[in-house]
Parts: structure tokens; C-alpha cells; sequence
């Protein structure tokens, strides 16, 4: 018996009413939990099997992550695309090599993947396995071919950073293998004396790590390995370390020995900062290896070794410098003259003093060095390598979103860049180009001199670039605006109140608004809070009233052109610029109805500001202008398009009597009618077959 059409509607499945976005959201989740039953009913119900998540992630990818091999070759039957690249480049054949599954590398292998393919940041699945010291995985991918001394490949940009040229023994010499770097050198061949884009070998790489208490005992077993290689022991690091300096650094007796007895190593070679081996021993209080560096001839005469060695309170080390001929100097700083005027006090101070290093950064958080407070803790100045510095103070938690999001600002002129930063007990130390004053404390100042209009072209232009870069602000507050010594602002985030606009325009519309309070703040001279000003503030005769009043408009109703058309408003427009864009639109609009027309279009929600600008304009200019020497006469109308024609004719058709009588025609004209400009202006962006005219870039600019 056939079933009925009602029997039939009661037992179908209803339709799904899930978005692909959510299948493949969901999918993914499956599959990394390596839920067997979900994947296949969500297949079954749509789900992409090539559909991309969060980063990029592939469903492919996410059952390579979850080491299952049966997903993976479901996935593969269903038409997964091997190929596929998540946001950093990687593959699912790389993130198999992150987990070490031969068989897993081999059935993506058999889909023609190139065995040296690698992710945006240079990683090949060698490199991967090597990382994560996943042996059979290494060894597997070298049996079918894979480049054992292939040096990171990097973009150009990072090229230039010299970043890159790493290679798999550097990788796993870097995460404390030994017996990955053992397998690469006695095995495969891989060669010990590379050197990556900033000229570190694999010792370099092995001994930088060391310091570390997890990696100590590894790093000290790959040392001595790599030396026994043949490494070269005479290769530093990025910041001039010798792998003399790094072993004393680590405070490893044993190793200092073994590169000592190379007889290959300069003892007294010097990092950038001018350390030596020695130095850094007696800075340790490491008793036997300074010593050891002693009886081996090491140089007493650089660095003050005894003041060192008496601040430690190391009496004994003191009194072996003192056998090996090292002398007390009595320290006398150079004279030294900051840059800054404002902190230069305190700056002289930090100077003088004598403050641990964290790297090459010298800082002392306390009440007189701290510039300012935020709701993150405070803000110091701080000496790096010499360079005056605002420093803030994160915790390694936090501070690697950070450093992403200052590194962001880093091609972004009106942002503050971050300048160096240190990482040490926990705390990440970000330094910053030292500023003056904020803009709120610049206002303030009874002999401030700033040029308006220029600061608010950086301030427009530094919410742009926050803008281009993804995030909202929400917190345009004069205070978050730093000027230097130059008169140059930037706009910084230390209250971490930025948000990802990711096509939230009311976060847009929020910044638009909170600058048009900005600019009413700015232009009023800062002499009410930013909450209490208002276009009364602004002063009546000032030759920008009009333009200013309108942007401020512009940016309180989001008006459509957004931030970067608005970074063009006339308000920012030099008086020449201003004058030569109303003597141009006679020229312009060719027809003399739709010249009319345009005015007139506009006249429907704003009448023209000078209907009886005849009765106004001085009368001789005027009747010269309509009885010229050479040409007929002409009765110029109020309306506001004779009054462009007047000055297009005045201009082009130039006549001494009125030079004479008026002075500078921009000057005259701007002063008499000062709402023409922005009258024209919003009369042609009003019109749609005409608002590219007012499109403009001054020049001078």
C-alpha cells in the first residue's frame, strides 16, 4: 500500500535550518573530538567537507590534529582537498608531521604533496617533526626525500629583518632534542655550522635556550655533542654573544672547559654591550668559572671586575680578580644631556644611578620615574641601550597580545610604535619613543602655540590607521594623544580598550562620534572637559567657523563618505585651495541651467547663505565687473552661481583697479562671504552627477 501525502509529510526529516558556517563550525568540532557518528551525519547534512574554520582550519586538518587516521581517509574519500592551506600556510600534511603519524604523512604523501612544501613562516614538515622531536616521523619524510639542511625560506619583508634560514638541526637544537639532533648529524648528514639569516649556528641556537632550567641539562649534552662535531665555536648571536658567553651565561662549568679547550675562541671577544665572558661571571658571582677565565688569561682590565664583584658582596671573588691584577676605578659618569626637556631630570637621575639590567633596558619603577598611570599600572621612563624610553609592564600572559598589537602599529605613522621590548621574571617590558606631554596637558599650556589644523590632521589620520588595522578605540580621549619633542602625535591603547570592528559599524560610528567631541575640544583649546564642550565653544570669527561647524556635523551623523573622505573636508583645506576650488566650478559645470540646477537642488533643505550678496560686495568692484574696458556689459544677478561666475571672471580676467582697491582676491573674498566654501561644498557632494568636484586633496598637504 503506498503511503499517503500525509503519512509521507509526518515522517520527513524537516529541513535544516543551519547556516554552512555553522555545519562546518560543527564539523570541525567533530572531528577533534574524533566523534565518528557526528562527522557522518553532519556530511550527510551538507557540511563542506573543504569548508574552512576559525584560521583557516580545514576538516582535513582537524582530523590530522586529532590523530585519527580512519577520519582522514574518510575525508580523503569524500573529496578533502589535501592541498589545502589554512591562514598561516600550513597544510594537513605539515600539522601530520606535527604529530608524528607516519602513516598519516605517507597516504597524503601518495596525493602528490611536495615533500619540501612550506607554510607562510617557512616551515616544511621536516622542520615540523624536528621541532617537535617526532623521530619516526623525521626519519620517515627523510627516506622519501626530504631536505635535511634546507634553510627557512622567509618573505622579503622578514628578509630584510633578517629573519629566517633556520634549519631542522636548529630547530631541534633550539627545543632540547638531543636525540632528534644526534639522528639529523650522525644519520642524515645535517650540517652543524649553517648559519640562519642573523648568522647563528646550531650551537648558537642550542646554547641560547640553556638558560632555561627545563632545557639546561639537553642544551648542555647537544653543546658538548656539536662540539665534538666540529661546530664553530666562534659564531654569536643577534644581540654579539660568543658560545662562550652564552655557557657562562647558563653557568655551566663543564662547558666553558670544552670550549676553551677548542683553543679555537677569542676569551675576551665582547657582545654588543660590551660583555665578556669574564664579566658576565663575576655579574653571576660564578666563582669557578671566572677562575677558570682567570687562569686561562682572560683580560681583568676591561670593565670595573672589583665594583661589580663588591656589590654582589663576593669578597672572595673580589680578592681572585685582585690576584689576577684587576683594579677598583673609581666610576665618573660622562656628562650626559637627554633629549627630552620635560623628564630630563628624572632621566639624568636614572642615568646616575645604578639599576640591574633587564637586557639593555634600565628602568626603576617608582613615584618619580612613573610619567603616567593607566588602568593597566603605570608608565616609566627608562633608558634602552641608551635611547629615552616609556616603558610599560606587562605580564608574559598578557603581553604577547600585546606585543602583536603594538607590532601591528609598527608601518603606521600616527600610531605609537613599539621601539624594543625585554622579557624577564614573568614581565614583559615594552618600550616606546619618550613624548613630551599628552594633548590634554598640551592645551593646558599658557605658551601653547600647536596649529590646530595640523594636529587634527594627525589625530584624523591616527584613528584611520587604528581603523585600517581592524579595531575601534572607543576611548578618543585627548589623554590617549602623545606629542614629542617634534610636535608629532600618536595615538596609543595602554588602557586596552580597543575592540575588532569585524563589520561591527556602530563601532565605527562610536569613533566618528567621539572625534567630532575631539575636534570641539581641540579647537576650543582644551578650556572645558571633553564632555562639556560644544559648538558654542568654538570662536565665532575665526576663518575655519564654518568648516569646522560642519565637520563636527559630518562626524556626529557618520556622514557616508567616512573618515577618509571626510580627512578631505574643506575644513583642512589651505585659504588658496579654498579660493581656487570656488573660482573652478563655473568652469566645471558647463551648462549654465545645470549650474542652477545644482544650487538649487541644495536650496530644498539649505537656502543660499548670500541672497543679496550684490548689496554686500563693494560697490566699485562690482561695477567694474559689470562694465569691464574690454567685453559687453553684464548685470550680475544675487544668485549665488553669478556669484562664482563673478569671481571665476575676476580672477582669470584680472584688472588693477580692484587689485588696488581689495588686496590678495582670496583674502577679500573668503573674509566677505566665509560660508560660500562649505555652501558649494555640500551643494555638489549633494548632487550626484557632480560630487566628484568636491572631492579634493590639498596640495599642500
Amino acid at each position: 500500500m503506498e503511503p499517503t501525502a500525509h503519512s509521507q509529510q509526518k515522517t520527513s526529516t524537516p529541513p535544516s535550518t543551519e547556516t554552512a558556517e555553522d555545519l562546518a563550525f560543527k564539523l570541525n568540532a567533530a572531528l577533534r573530538n574524533g566523534n565518528k557518528r557526528d562527522v557522518l551525519e553532519l556530511l550527510e547534512k551538507g557540511a563542506d567537507v573543504n569548508s574552512k574554520a576559525e584560521s583557516g582550519w580545514t576538516p582535513l586538518q582537524s582530523a590530522v590534529q586529532a590523530n585519527d587516521e580512519d577520519l582522514v581517509r574518510l575525508l580523503l574519500d569524500k573529496g578533502a582537498c589535501p592541498h589545502a592551506r589554512k591562514d598561516n600556510g600550513g597544510t594537513a600534511f605539515t600539522e601530520a608531521a606535527i604529530v608524528g603519524n607516519v602513516n598519516v604523512l605517507e597516504l597524503l604523501l601518495d596525493c602528490g604533496l611536495n615533500i619540501n612544501d612550506h607554510d607562510n613562516n617557512g616551515f616544511t614538515a621536516f622542520m615540523e617533526a624536528a621541532w617537535y622531536g617526532k623521530e619516526e616521523a623525521l626519519k620517515f619524510l627523510y627516506s622519501k626525500g626530504a631536505n635535511v639542511n634546507l634553510r627557512r625560506e622567509v618573505s622579503e619583508e622578514k628578509l630584510k629583518l633578517h629573519q629566517g634560514g633556520e634549519t631542522a638541526l636548529m630547530d631541534a637544537c633550539r627545543r632540547g632534542h638531543f636525540s632528534v639532533v644526534k639522528i639529523l648529524v650522525q644519520e642524515m648528514g645535517a650540517d652543524v655550522n649553517i648559519c640562519d639569516n642573523k648568522d647563528r649556528n646550531a650551537l648558537i641556537h642550542a646554547l641560547r635556550e640553556g638558560c632555561a632550567k627545563k632545557r639546561y641539562e639537553s642544551a648542555v649534552s647537544i653543546g658538548h655533542f656539536l662540539l665534538g662535531c666540529g661546530a664553530d665555536v666562534n659564531s654569536k648571536d643577534e644581540c654579539g654573544k660568543t658560545a662562550l658567553i652564552q655557557a657562562v651565561e647558563m653557568q655551566s662549568l663543564d662547558l666553558v672547559k670544552a670550549l676553551l679547550e677548542k683553543g679555537e675562541i677569542d676569551i675576551d671577544d665582547a657582545d654588543e654591550e660590551g660583555n665578556t665572558a669574564l664579566m658576565v661571571a663575576v655579574e653571576k658571582n660564578d666563582y669557578n668559572i671566572a677562575k677558570l677565565l682567570c687562569e686561562e688569561k682572560a683580560r681583568t682590565d676591561v670593565g670595573n671586575l672589583i665594583a661589580v664583584a663588591n656589590r654582589n658582596r663576593a669578597h672572595d671573588m673580589s680578592r681572585l680578580l685582585q690576584q689576577y691584577d684587576a683594579k677598583f676605578v673609581s666610576e665618573t659618569l660622562k656628562d650626559w644631556e637627554p633629549n627630552s626637556k620635560r623628564w630630563s631630570d628624572q632621566l639624568k637621575n636614572l642615568y646616575k644611578m645604578y639599576r640591574p639590567m633587564i637586557g639593555k633596558l634600565k628602568i626603576f619603577q617608582c613615584i618619580q620615574q612613573r610619567i603616567w598611570n593607566t588602568s593597566q599600572g603605570g608608565i616609566y621612563l627608562g633608558l634602552h641601550g641608551g635611547t629615552e624610553v616609556a616603558v610599560r609592564i606587562s605580564c608574559s600572559t598578557e603581553g604577547d597580545n600585546e606585543k602583536r598589537f603594538f607590532e601591528q602599529c609598527g608601518n603606521c605613522e600616527h600610531l605609537l610604535k613599539l621601539f624594543q621590548f625585554e622579557k624577564a621574571r614573568g614581565y614583559m617590558y615594552f618600550c616606546f619613543p619618550l613624548w613630551e606631554r599628552n594633548l590634554e596637558e598640551h592645551l593646558q599650556e599658557p605658551e601653547d602655540q600647536m596649529d590646530y589644523k595640523d594636529a587634527l590632521r594627525m589625530i584624523f589620520q591616527a584613528v584611520r590607521e587604528l581603523h585600517s588595522l581592524g579595531f575601534a578605540l572607543q576611548d578618543l580621549h585627548p589623554s590617549n594623544f602623545f606629542i614629542d619633542l617634534r610636535g608629532k602625535i600618536y595615538l596609543t591603547d595602554f588602557d586596552n580598550k580597543r575592540e575588532l570592528i569585524e563589520g561591527k559599524e556602530e563601532l565605527v560610528n562610536a569613533d566618528l562620534e567621539a572625534l567630532s567631541r575631539l575636534v570641539l575640544y581641540v579647537l576650543a583649546r582644551g578650556r572645558k572637559p571633553l564632555q562639556q564642550v560644544s559648538p558654542a565653544d568654538l570662536a565665532a570669527d575665526s576663518p575655519d567657523y564654518k568648516e569646522a561647524l560642519d565637520l563636527v556635523s559630518c562626524l556626529a551623523s557618520h556622514d557616508e563618505w567616512g573618515l577618509e573622505g571626510l580627512s578631505k573636508h574643506p575644513y583642512f583645506w589651505s585659504k588658496q585651495t579654498r579660493f581656487k576650488f570656488l573660482k573652478s566650478i563655473w568652469n566645471k559645470i558647463k551648462d549654465l541651467r545645470n549650474r542652477k540646477a545644482v544650487f538649487q537642488a541644495s536650496n530644498a533643505t539649505e537656502s543660499s547663505p548670500y541672497p543679496r550678496w550684490t548689496k554686500e560686495i563693494d560697490k566699485d568692484v562690482l561695477n567694474i565687473m559689470e562694465n569691464p574696458r574690454k567685453g559687453k556689459p553684464f548685470k550680475y544677478s544675487d544668485d549665488v552661481t553669478d556669484l562664482l561666475r563673478l569671481i571665476r571672471n575676476l580672477d582669470e580676467h584680472p584688472d588693477s583697479r580692484i587689485s588696488n582697491r581689495i588686496g590678495d582676491h582670496a583674502e577679500y573674498f573668503l573674509k566677505l562671504f566665509p560660508a560660500l566654501t562649505i555652501y558649494v561644498y555640500n551643494s555638489l557632494r549633494q548632487n550626484p552627477k557632480y560630487s566628484h568636484f568636491a572631492d579634493i586633496q590639498d596640495p599642500s598637504l
